[in-house]
Order: structure tokens, then C-alpha cells, then sequence
């Protein structure tokens, strides 16, 4: 089992920036496809970034590309992502989930580790 738990959301004014923080415990991720996903309150979750297991590759939903990056530290079983440029309609709760298969999945349903979430919210 694979624990997850997010952290380094807040509240921040439109334009500014936040690093979102999310550590692995119980198991390396090394080898995970890890993700983040994010609910704005009464919609759906949406994918927002997704990291392969090295680290190498990377995909981005449109609506945050050019703005936010993912990385990971397979060494602190650690993985971030850097959210720049922030409007008011990136305010949600962020989800780091955990992906056992090398496939860079945007489907949230093919996670199977998943964090309690962090709130963000950006004021305008």
C-alpha cells in the first residue's frame, strides 16, 4: 500500500505562485506513473499533470500547460508541482495520485493510490 499525503496549498492572488508538495510512504514510487488532479467545487475532477516513473516524460491538460510543471524526486519518494501564473479558476483541491502502470494516463479512474487532497484558492 502506497500512502500519499499533499501539502503546500493556500491562498493566493491571481498571478502569484504555489508549490504543491506530495509525499509517498509505505512503498517507493520509483517506479509509479504519478499524477495530479484537481475538483473545483461542483465539478468533476479534472487531470491537470501527469509524470512518468523517470521522470522523462510529461503531459499537461491545456488549461495548465505553459503554466504549471511536475516533477518528482524518486529519492525523497517525493513529487511536486510548481503552479505559476495562477487565476481564479485554477482555485480547487488538488489530488497527488499513484499510477502502478508505465502509462501516462489522464483518466482518473486508472489511479489507484490517491492522496486526502489540498485546498487552493486564487483570488482575483
Amino acid at each position: 500500500q502506497v500512502q500519499l499525503v499533499e501539502s503546500g496549498g493556500g491562498l493566493v492572488q491571481a498571478g502569484g505562485s504555489l508549490r504543491l508538495s506530495c509525499a509517498a510512504s509505505g512503498r517507493t514510487i520509483r517506479t509509479y506513473t504519478m499524477a495530479w488532479f484537481r475538483q473545483a467545487p461542483g465539478k468533476e475532477r479534472e487531470f491537470a499533470a501527469v509524470i512518468s516513473w523517470s521522470g522523462g516524460s510529461t503531459v499537461y491538460a491545456d488549461s495548465v500547460k505553459g503554466r504549471f510543471a511536475i516533477s518528482r524526486d524518486n529519492a525523497k519518494n517525493t513529487v511536486y508541482l510548481q503552479m505559476n501564473s495562477l487565476n481564479p479558476e485554477d482555485t480547487a483541491v488538488y489530488y497527488c495520485a499513484a499510477d502502478t502502470e508505465f502509462a501516462l494516463s489522464t483518466a482518473w479512474g486508472r489511479y489507484e493510490y490517491w492522496g486526502q487532497g489540498t485546498q487552493v484558492t486564487v483570488s482575483s
